[in-house]
């Protein structure tokens, strides 16, 4: 089932009237109504908008991502239920006994689906991606020859030019990038934790100050369709630089993308579910590959 994003940019409270979100616009006093199940993604960005305790307990038993951002507007922190799937204990169990093997397995599993997609990001955009592909051809269990950092000094030139640089706090089209990864992010975070999974506890990221080690293995081969969404923004006229709420709508609109895949067209935040069902089999040994989209755009 497709959820609703809903964003906030402007003051709002929130409360609940018969299990119905209940939004109240503090300059107007408009209020409307929205179905909490329907809805899988909040963003707040404005720094007056309140809610009840009730809000947040509500949305937390429906699995909704919750997302903060900061006095720059970009996302931030997210809250998530910690209580999803009825079999979540078998679920952390398998997957905290893992085994290295099977960890670098699925990590290079992992980077060649990442390679082959930012191939098909350059032929989209009219370039070659002959040599990712051949670098995908390369990665090793576990990358053990760090292809993926080798493909970014290619793919990023010639996706955006030889004088981009990628950076967390970077100018121009960074804006965007990072706006569109902090969104990915949250929506695999949400997949996970639907699938009865830990987010905390990655397959290669392991930073001890990082919540969300496995979404950010995870979302690596979907990063390619924020990159993609927002060459197609700067083409269309989008200010990448400085966002506004037309390119933050727009770019919250990658939850809703066609996914191409074999069984048919399906939106990325469902795509995402099937990517973190299959993890769960491959931790409990019931299959040995995850699944990841290729990248098929027309």
């Amino acid at each position: 089932m497709i959820k609703r994003t809903l964003f906030f940019g402007n003051p709002y409270h929130l409360s609940t009237s018969n299990r119905q979100l209940e939004i109240k616009n503090k300059e107007t006093g408009k209020i409307s109504h929205a179905s909490i199940e329907d809805i899988g993604y909040i963003v707040f960005e404005h720094p007056q908008i309140t809610f009840s305790q009730n809000v947040i307990q509500l949305l937390a038993a429906n699995n909704t991502a919750v997302i903060f951002c900061n006095e720059k507007y970009h996302p931030c922190s997210m809250l998530l239920h910690l209580d999803t799937n009825y079999v979540q204990t078998e679920r952390f169990k398998a997957q905290v006994n893992a085994t290295e093997p099977l960890k670098k397995q699925l990590w290079q599993q992992t980077i060649k689906a990442k390679l082959n997609n930012q191939a098909a990001a350059l032929e989209y955009q009219g370039g070659s991606g002959s040599a990712l592909r051949y670098k995908s051809g390369k990665v090793l269990s576990g990358d053990a020859t760090n292809e993926e950092a080798k493909g970014a000094r290619i793919y990023w030139k010639a996706l955006l030019g030889s004088s981009f640089k990628r950076d967390r706090y970077g100018e121009g089209p960074n804006s965007a990038l990072n706006y569109g990864y902090a969104i990915l992010r949250a929506a695999t975070a949400r997949a996970l934790s639907g699938s009865g999974l830990l987010a905390t506890l990655g397959i290669h990221h392991r930073n001890k100050y990082n919540s969300f080690c496995l979404a950010d293995d995870i979302m690596e081969p979907y990063r390619p369709y924020v990159d993609v969404l927002v060459c197609d923004m700067q083409n269309q006229g989008f200010n990448c630089g400085e966002l506004s709420i037309a390119e933050k709508s727009e770019l919250l609109s990658i939850l809703t993308i066609d996914i191409k895949t074999n069984e048919g067209n399906s939106p990325l935040m469902i795509a995402l579910s099937k990517t973190s069902a299959s993890l769960v089999r491959c931790f409990e040994k019931k299959a040995k590959k995850i699944f990841y989209p290729k990248l098929k755009l027309q």
